[in-house]
């Protein structure tokens, strides 16, 4: 029987990254370093990662750049165990270097890796599935 994999939450993600409470980092850290090397599987639900992207640019005040680089790394440790891994990372890339919100990142890159058609009246998404599909 498969192992369930852990759903670390917003606060727990943000603790490991930020490490700004000491005792609180170094419990994120064990776990994290374990879904590093494989030994703990994990699942970061998107809601989380938005959330995550929303609080570190908004509240923190993280360049966008870092907040997507950070979090691409964690989806990159070998115990993530998303599915839709490639869309996550791929919506990360397109917060990094688009204007658009965490979810119309996640529509986009959707879009590109599956082919799915978005239905939106938000010309700054059109533009950037059509770049994306174009590249």
């Amino acid at each position: 029987m498969r192992k369930l994999a852990a759903l670390p939450d917003t606060n727990f993600i943000l603790r490991y990254l930020l490490r700004d409470i000491e005792d609180q980092f170094r419990e994120a850290e064990t776990f994290f370093e374990d879904v590093r090397s494989g030994k703990t599987a994990a699942l970061i639900a998107e809601f989380v990662l938005v959330e995550c992207l929303y609080i570190l640019t908004k509240y923190y005040g993280v360049p966008r750049t870092a907040a997507s680089s950070n979090l691409t790394a964690l989806l990159q440790y070998k115990g993530v165990a998303n599915p839709d891994k490639a869309v996550l990372v791929k919506s990360l890339r397109l917060f990094a270097e688009t204007p658009l919100d965490p979810v119309d990142c996640i529509l986009a890159a959707q879009s590109a890796l599956a082919g799915h058609r978005v239905m939106t009246f938000d010309k700054e998404l059109k533009r950037v599935i059509k770049q994306t599909a174009a590249s």
